[in-house]
């Protein structure tokens, strides 16, 4: 058994920095922004609503640039300076939310900050074959999600005690808030750091004269190569899919227990055990890929997660959410983990910008389908479970077209 290398290490402190502020944005973010949009008269179904339309904005905006910007980043030593540039976009923004009181204004500030953190992580999420070996991918990308998990509770439970007990401190609600977005930034940033001082492009285009017409050349060649590999073609079909639903779930789910009337505090324990039931779990998942294959551990997790967004539907109290979010940290590190693997194992090593700019269509640029539909159903039926209830549909679609993805790898392969 190998050792985890330094490079290794530091890529996988990236999922450590950047955790926190997915903790931050899926958890005490929607409720303060519950706070902000009550007292100016917004009521629990917009409210959602317009939580869903913000991520929607986000992940397509994210869509249409991922690839691009991702192509360009193949070209050598291009990787890491923009994803600097994502990562201080992100974290200057996510700052800058301490200062913001108009709800609008808010959603505009978080829009910017998200697309910034979502950008970071196509470069982060590409530069794994750069850091590691084709043997050690479902290991090392396993680690990177459960020791995320685990880490990011650090700063998360500092931001939830001012913010809980900013009574007892003698803070406003605002300044509680305004000290999480601090230490989120400045957490996320020093997570970076070590990456940022070792990490070496080892795969790359060599760049031409038309940097950026080149580059939509090569992109256009990418997506002719992805039709005529069907592993390849089908995998992006079914990831579309059932990681929308992941995403879904993971953008809304406090939005989602605000609006049915559940009290926020139990709702962040709630969550907060769901990031420590993942690390262990996203752990096993690592040990179980290198005994079974990774289509049947993936298989696994999607049937898990449809189960997962029936149980959504009928769930009216605190102590189902709690149940809820168990199950969610079960097999959330690993369904996100060895998709990530899986992929990066069937792409051509150089091209894995431009291969996982169209990754994140299919990944979190798909979260615009599930958001918009969530909030769409809520808004249109006046019940917010109607609008969860089109999530199972996802995970059913999502499970058809991995199977045929699963299917045409073994044809390649015999």
């Amino acid at each position: 058994m190998h050792k985890t290398t330094k490079q290794e290490r530091n890529w996988i402190l990236y999922d450590v920095g950047n955790s926190a502020y997915t903790m931050l944005v899926t958890t005490i973010m929607p409720i303060y922004f519950n706070y902000i949009a009550s007292q100016q008269n917004v009521s629990a179904e917009d409210y959602f609503a317009y939580w869903g339309y913000a991520a929607s904005i986000v992940t397509l905006i994210v869509a249409i640039l991922g690839p691009i910007v991702g192509t360009f980043t193949d070209n050598k030593n291009c990787k890491k300076p923009i994803f600097m540039a994502s990562l201080f976009i992100g974290s200057v923004c996510c700052v800058a939310l301490g200062f913001t009181k108009y709800w609008l204004a808010f959603l505009i500030v978080y829009i910017i900050s998200k697309i910034g953190y979502a950008s970071s992580l196509i470069f982060y999420d590409s530069m794994l074959p750069d850091v590691t070996t084709p043997d050690r991918m479902d290991k090392v990308s396993t680690s990177g999600y459960a020791w995320g998990y685990i880490g990011s509770c650090i700063p998360f439970v500092a931001c939830l005690g001012i913010v809980l007990g900013k009574d007892a401190i003698g803070i406003s609600m605002e300044m509680a808030m305004m000290l999480s977005f601090l230490i989120t930034a400045v957490w996320w940033v020093g997570m970076t750091i070590p990456l940022l001082r070792t990490y070496q492009q080892k795969y790359y285009v060599e760049c031409k004269e038309h940097a950026v017409r080149e580059t939509f050349r090569r992109l256009g060649t990418t997506l002719a190569n992805a039709r005529k590999h069907s592993k390849i073609f089908w995998f992006l079909i079914a990831f579309f899919f059932y990681i929308d639903g992941v995403y879904t779930i993971i953008d809304m789910a406090t939005s989602y227990g605000q609006a049915l009337g559940l009290k926020s505090e139990g709702l962040l324990l709630a969550l907060l055990l769901t990031q420590i039931v993942a690390f262990p779990c996203a752990i096993i998942f690592g040990k179980l890929a290198q005994r079974y294959a990774a289509e049947n551990l993936i298989t696994v997790c999607i049937l898990a997660y449809l189960g997962i967004a029936v149980f959504a539907i009928f769930l009216t109290n605190l102590v189902e959410f709690w149940i809820l979010a168990v199950l969610v940290g079960m097999f959330q590190g690993g369904i996100q983990a060895l998709s990530r693997s899986y992929f990066t194992k069937i792409i051509p090593p150089e091209q894995s910008g431009e291969f996982f700019g169209i990754y994140d269509i299919c990944g979190k640029g798909a979260a615009f389908l599930g958001t918009t539909l969530v909030g769409l159903v809520s808004q249109l039926t006046g019940s917010i479970n109607k609008g969860i209830s089109v999530l199972s549909l996802l995970f059913l679609l999502g499970l058809f077209f991995f199977r045929k993805a699963a299917a045409s790898a073994k044809k390649e392969q015999a």
